[in-house]
């Protein structure tokens, strides 16, 4: 069992405190002791005690770990996995240090979507202004000119960002079943175009201005005496808060605010955007999507297979109760190596789509022809 330092040292003043509830003849004088008491405690030694500061490496070797000739995060000095609890009994440190090892990842999947994919950043909104917030996707440098055939990637939701499937696969197990970029290098193999959607890439954060606002006091006709008052039971209360934050917030994070990135704020704008400026724009013949759980709504009402988290073998049909796409088994309990696992399964079900293929005598879907559909229906 495991007793915090801070702990020790309130430990007798509440028991004092206790002792001055019971009343006594030098109460007053008591309680006045224990104020200057706490008042000499210094509070944010204590919390640097209990949390360290969230002061973490912004680069992989900073963290000592790097990925292996297999894809695998591994300690560049030991060789182990990736520990989430480097510090015991302390949740939130952990939780941070390892929100912030993901935002290096995410840095490290996009310089391998440009270097080992060739893939380039394109910036959105295409007509955004030097000041707003930005977006982006990925895309193959035929992406729009190739008139064969189109892959789209997109992703879930959560911190997953364009390139991934699933951080925790990533820094748990490896690049191949946590990243797209297995299926980006054989959709270009097989001469596809490649397009990289970044569905979750909504807003930027910016640190909140500081607002100072002026007592109303100092322009009141109130009497003096009244306006003391009022300025001694607000700097009380302040101080209060204060004293409640410094718990709440040990660290003094910055406060921070949303600034959403225009046409795309959502993950639903954001497909929709990529729809009408970029696949509709494209010369391909027959556009795929491949898009793990989130990333599917916007296209499961289209012609489609869903791989869906199974015990049973892959590619079993699966049942369901929801008038959506064929559901087969990807071959794993596990939701997140849904796409992973399916691989070779989604390559063949689409080269199989295209040798089906009528010889186009119905008219090309479009958003706005499926949506109207989808309404009549």
């Amino acid at each position: 069992m495991s007793i915090s330092l801070s702990s020790l040292i309130l430990l007798p003043i509440w028991i004092s405190m206790a002792q001055i509830l019971q009343g006594g003849p030098d109460e007053k004088e008591k309680t006045t002791a224990l104020k200057d008491l706490l008042s000499r405690i210094d509070l944010d030694e204590l919390m640097k005690k209990d949390e360290p500061p969230l002061d973490f490496p912004d680069t992989l070797e900073g963290f000592e770990y790097a990925f292996n000739e297999k894809g695998q995060l591994r300690h560049i000095k030991t060789g182990e996995p990736f520990v989430f609890n480097y510090r015991e009994d302390l949740h939130r440190w952990n939780q941070k240090r390892y929100e912030a090892l993901g935002e290096i990842i995410t840095k490290y999947v996009y310089e391998l979507l440009e270097k080992d994919c060739n893939l380039k950043k394109i910036s959105i909104p295409v007509d955004a202004t030097e000041s707003e917030p930005k977006s982006f996707i990925f895309m193959s440098e035929d992406a729009l000119t190739n008139p064969q055939k189109l892959m789209v990637l997109i992703h879930g939701s959560g911190v997953v960002r364009a390139g991934q499937w699933a951080r925790r696969l990533i820094i748990n197990e490896d690049l191949d079943s946590g990243t797209q970029i297995p299926f980006i290098k054989r959709a270009m193999d097989e001469g596809y175009g490649v397009i990289v959607l970044n569905p979750n890439e909504n807003y930027i954060e910016v640190e909140k201005p500081k607002i100072h606002v002026q007592s109303s006091s100092d322009s009141s006709d109130e009497p003096a005496e009244k306006r003391e008052r009022k300025d001694k039971v607000s700097k009380e209360i302040k101080k209060r808060r204060d004293f409640y934050e410094k718990y709440r917030n040990p660290q003094r994070e910055k406060e921070t605010m949303q600034l959403y990135i225009r046409e795309n704020g959502s993950p639903e704008e954001h497909a929709v955007y990529v729809w009408d400026h970029f696949i509709t724009q494209s010369a391909a013949e027959n556009v795929f999507f491949v898009a793990h759980s989130y990333g599917g709504l916007a296209f499961v009402e289209l012609n489609c297979c869903n791989w869906v988290s199974s015990s049973e073998p892959l590619d079993t049909s699966v049942e369901s109760m929801l008038p959506d796409c064929p559901r087969v088994s990807a071959g794993t309990d596990r939701h997140e190596l849904t796409s992973w696992k399916s691989f070779p399964s989604i390559f063949k079900f689409f080269t199989e789509a295209s040798e089906a293929k009528s010889s186009s005598l119905r008219p090309a879907l479009t958003r706005r022809s499926h949506r109207i559909k989808h309404e009549e229906l």
